[in-house]
């Protein structure tokens, strides 16, 4: 099956050695996004903004790709401190209407640059 890069500058650029996405066939592998300011490959400051941030990034690849988030069916979130869990449901419910993608929250030691949240997702196009 062809693959086919996805890549905006509407998203922060990769810094390491992967794609913003991958489509194959009508399924688009969003790699995980940290809260960058893709004008500045800045860090937002404090978890909300941070959470708002990493989602306006899966926006912007999921449009890249020609979806939206409507189209993600499965969402990975990586939180430093589980104890954010109630504000990114909070904010998730800015981005998402049910019925929601299928979900997992992890809490993890680190991650790049010091961010307090990752997520990575799958999007099914129709």
């Amino acid at each position: 099956m062809p693959r086919t890069v996805i890549n905006t500058d509407k998203a922060p650029a990769a810094i390491g050695t992967y794609s913003q996405a991958i489509k194959a066939g009508n399924t688009v592998y969003l790699s995980g996004q940290i809260p960058l300011d893709p004008s500045t490959m800045e860090l937002l400051d404090g978890f909300e903004a941070q959470t708002v941030q990493v989602f306006e990034n899966l926006k912007a690849v999921a449009e890249a790709a020609g979806g939206s988030l409507k189209d993600v069916v499965k969402l990975n979130i990586f939180l430093t401190d589980l104890g954010n869990f109630a504000t990114v449901n909070e904010v998730m419910s800015r981005y998402f209407q049910q019925p929601y993608p299928a979900r997992a929250a992890i809490g993890i030691a680190a991650l790049p640059k010091a961010a307090q949240v990752e997520m990575d997702a799958i999007l099914v196009l129709e």
